[in-house]
């Protein structure tokens, strides 16, 4: 008897432990459009995704595209709290990159608050290709985990 509940403890303990970690990704992508035309956001979804639904094994006997719709794998609940650009009409504005700053740094003391521990930190930046582009956001990725 003391076998199998000593088993049976240590296989729920096991469980326990491969279900224990959470990872979440918040996103914030500040845009560099020059005039400030852009838009600047911290986006966090609300709902969670499995990856498995929309992952297809290609092999040399079977290379079956996958057919995963688009419309299944967007996010329709998700917070969005608004950030400022980076430029405005006048050129760079330093007073809006120190908001976002503020912002962000809210929204990740929150995190913490609410248990999650940031692991990493990652940011990539698409500029400005040429006089006729226009295009430019600066993104970066947090990624917390929770136990």
């Amino acid at each position: 008897m003391k076998k199998i509940v000593l088993i049976a403890s240590l296989v729920l303990l096991t469980a326990m432990e491969v279900n224990a970690q959470q990872i979440k990704v918040i996103t914030s992508v500040e845009s560099i459009v020059p005039s400030g035309l852009g838009r600047s956001r911290i986006v966090d979804a609300q709902e969670e995704k499995n990856f498995g639904e929309y992952t297809s094994t290609q092999t040399e006997e079977d290379n079956t595209r996958n057919k995963s719709k688009r419309g299944d794998i967007r996010v329709k609940n998700f917070e969005e709290t608004k950030l400022l650009n980076f430029y405005n009409i006048a050129g760079i504005r330093f007073q809006n990159i120190a908001a976002n700053d503020a912002v962000i740094s809210s929204k990740l003391t929150s995190m913490i608050q609410d248990g999650w521990e940031l692991m990493f930190v990652t940011s990539g930046v698409e500029a400005d290709a040429g006089g006729d582009d226009g295009q430019g956001i600066f993104i970066t990725r947090y990624i917390f985990k929770k136990e």
